[in-house]
């Protein structure tokens, strides 16, 4: 198609959105950008076209047998554009319009399988454009699946056949699937009302079909171009990866959704209780993953915990240590639980399996029903009398821990097996003895479940009007206090399972720092406390809407932040210089072997903009969270995760106005007759240049 240069920016008002950059490209290759203020520029191009910067994609993720998400060819796939409010609507897209292929703009309430199937099945459509539906779906939506991490976890034909693939219990049932599906044409997410409503507006003003019959051209048009280099499956591209690295003749195609975990106190001497959760989450759309109760909930709680037992005045009397756990991965088939398992096994952890004492984990605690949390065991393991007994105990320190608190513990049942949880792939090694903690008896109470609207919205997170965004920062919701009474219960338990015999009523999660710890990450990372307790040298991690996906750059922004706040909230400020805390092994008293040092930020002084920066020492590490298939080089591996994720060129979307065909024929013909009589012109005057440019004589020059 092509376009007219008669789109004027000057007369659109775009609310103040930035439209000028697209998405970034991985990988070696960089997409195409148009800096700040384009609209208000000369070139042809920025006349012509409007971007849109404020999307997401949806991008081709692989595994072992499969490829899903989406791609757009390999110059982008263009279409009218038909805006999609009603199913009626479909009608003209999938039968009776006149100018196919079309771009949908779909409302977010019909963006479901349903759908989405019809929209698969038809060449009248090239791509898609999904508007936000504001308020989210009354009726839920999670494009995962019915049995998250199905076939990775404990349960299979060899152990609790009659628990695998979910038969005794669906945990997901809103689950779709939609985000495991494949399609061929490109889908991306609108994030900006201001951008929608620009495109809806060209939409009204072109491409409203008259009285029942089709619009005039020119038509309004949208562009998305998401070209994927990855297809079929890891074992293919890991295989043409490998072939071509050897031979050094083209890049990659696929980059591994690795991360790293983050330990806390692990002693290899001692039998330490672990306490652990995950800390990613995932959506349909690329890095929109903002997982306020599939994992923030359970994280932030979980750090809550961990600085109320170290505030514990005999915390350092414990017999045992607590190795508090923050999983990366663990959406996409448990990948940071089973490489610390692996590593475990093969002597490359500080920690044996065998040295475990016990196993806690929280995984979606924010929507409580009458304030109860259940407590879910393996049965399986549990038939086992010295598992038995030992569970046993642990469930009756976590009841006891509970009297007096605002949360009450509740056993989800003996025949009720474990939901899907980092302790799953513990057992597959060893019979331990462990609890998860869930706001969900049976399915899961999360409506959103790895989805974009997994929102603050949706822990009921909510703010009094006109908060400055300090004073946000600091406001104790009704959300923090209901999760720190959780954390409170939790650290109790802990500090018995620990071995702790004083009175644990001291122990106290402090809602302020929940509160602070939900406010960064859920709703604004670039906050006053974030900036204060990391190091300068990654301030520019602070970004504004956090996301919590995996993704294949080590680490991301979370892993960074949670490593921080850990350390901040169980670490210890110590007197040491810059340069003693940047190089702790040159001060003979460190023990760096034990410790971690960090020179962060500090907060800013009274009415200045200097800052007063101060050494941190922590327990707090690091820990790979590849998948150990990739180290094995078993990219078909049906006992650990091979999920990758496909490079690409470049990611962005544009609308413009595009010609009718007839317009277009015209043009080409009329251009290539005046190319034509360009080249004849040309010729004939190259010809005759003796003639027509010659040098008359002299009339006054006569020869004799």
């Amino acid at each position: 198609m092509a376009a007219l240069g008669v789109f004027a920016c000057p007369t659109l008002s775009w609310g103040g959105a930035n439209l000028s950059s697209p998405v970034p490209s991985r990988g070696e290759m960089r997409g195409c950008f148009f800096p700040p203020g384009s609209c208000q520029g000369n070139s042809v191009e920025r006349k012509i076209y409007i971007p849109l910067n404020k999307t997401a994609p949806c991008v081709r993720l692989l595994n072992a047998t499969h490829q899903i998400g989406c791609q757009s060819s390999i110059s982008g796939d263009t279409g009218v554009i038909h805006v999609v409010e009603k199913e009626e609507d479909l009608n003209w897209v999938l039968a009776d319009g006149p100018h196919p292929p079309y771009m949908i703009l779909l409302d977010g309430n019909l963006f479901n399988r349903r759908v989405m199937l019809q929209l698969k099945g038809t060449s009248r459509v090239s791509g898609l454009a999904v508007a936000i539906a504001k308020p989210s779906p009354p009726q839920g939506f999670s494009p995962g699946l019915k049995c998250p991490n199905d076939g990775f976890g404990v349960y299979s034909k060899d152990y609790g056949p009659q628990f695998a693939h979910c038969n005794n219990t669906v945990w997901n049932p809103l689950g779709s699937g939609l985000s495991y599906e494949d399609f061929d044409f490109p889908i991306f997410l609108l994030e900006d009302a201001n951008e929608t409503q620009v495109i809806k507006q060209c939409y009204q003003d072109h491409n409203v079909p008259r009285d029942g019959s089709g619009p005039e051209y020119p038509l309004c048009a949208m562009q998305l171009f998401s070209h994927m280099h990855a297809v079929t499956s890891t074992v293919t591209c890991m295989r043409r990866s490998s072939l071509q690295s050897t031979f050094s003749i083209n890049p990659e195609v696929i980059d591994l959704l690795s991360q790293y975990s983050i330990p806390l106190s692990a002693c290899a001497f001692l039998t330490p209780p672990v306490h652990a959760l995950q800390i990613d989450s995932h959506s349909f759309f690329w890095n929109i993953a903002p997982g306020a109760e599939s994992a923030v909930s359970s994280f932030v709680t979980h750090l809550a915990a961990a600085e109320a037992l170290h505030k514990a005045s005999d915390v350092h009397l414990l017999q045992r240590n607590i190795m508090f756990t923050f999983f990366q991965g663990e959406t996409f088939d448990y990948i940071g639980s089973s490489r610390m398992v692996y590593d475990m096994e093969k002597d490359k952890f500080p920690l044996r399996l065998d040295n475990i004492h016990s196993f806690v984990e929280m995984n979606q605690v924010a929507l409580r029903n009458a304030s109860v949390l259940w407590m879910h065991t393996d049965p399986v393991s549990r038939l086992n009398k010295s598992v038995e007994v030992q569970v046993r105990i642990l469930l009756d320190i976590l009841s006891n821990s509970s009297v007096g608190a605002n949360v009450t513990l509740q056993e989800a049942g003996y025949s009720q097996p474990l939901p899907p949880s980092s302790f799953q792939r513990f057992l597959r090694a060893r019979h331990i003895p462990g609890v998860v903690l869930t706001d969900h008896r049976t399915a899961f109470q999360n409506r959103y479940y790895q989805s974009m609207y997994d929102t603050p919205e949706n822990i009921q997170m909510q703010y009094p009007e006109g908060l400055s965004p300090e004073e946000t920062l600091e406001y104790v919701t009704d959300t923090a206090k209901s999760l720190a009474e959780v954390a409170t219960v939790v650290a109790r338990a802990l500090y018995r399972l620990a071995g702790g015999a004083n009175n644990t009523s001291a122990i106290q999660a402090d809602p302020k720092t929940v509160s602070r710890m939900l406010y960064g990450f859920l709703i604004k990372m670039n906050n006053s406390w974030f900036q204060s307790i990391i190091k300068p040298d990654i301030k520019g991690i602070l970004g504004d809407v956090p996301q919590h996906y995996v993704a294949v750059s080590s680490p991301v922004n979370t892993t960074y932040l949670v490593q921080y706040v850990l350390a901040n909230l169980t670490g210890t400020v110590v007197n040491l210089t810059k340069e003693e805390c940047l190089n702790p092994e040159k001060t003979p008293s460190s023990e760096k072997e034990l410790y971690e040092y960090a020179w962060v930020q500090g907060s800013l002084e009274p009415n200045s903009t200097a800052r007063v920066p101060y050494c941190v020492r922590s327990t707090v590490r690091l820990s790979k969270a590849l998948s150990p298939a990739f180290e094995l080089r078993q990219w078909g591996s049906t006992e650990y995760s091979t999920w990758t994720e496909s490079r690409w060129k470049e990611i962005r979307a544009r609308i413009f106005l595009v010609a009718s065909k007839e317009l277009e024929i015209i043009t080409l013909v009329v251009g290539i007759a005046i190319l034509i009589f360009s080249l004849l012109t040309t010729y004939f005057i190259n010809a005759k240049a003796d003639v027509l440019f010659s040098i008359p004589r002299d009339p006054g020059a006569v020869a004799y």
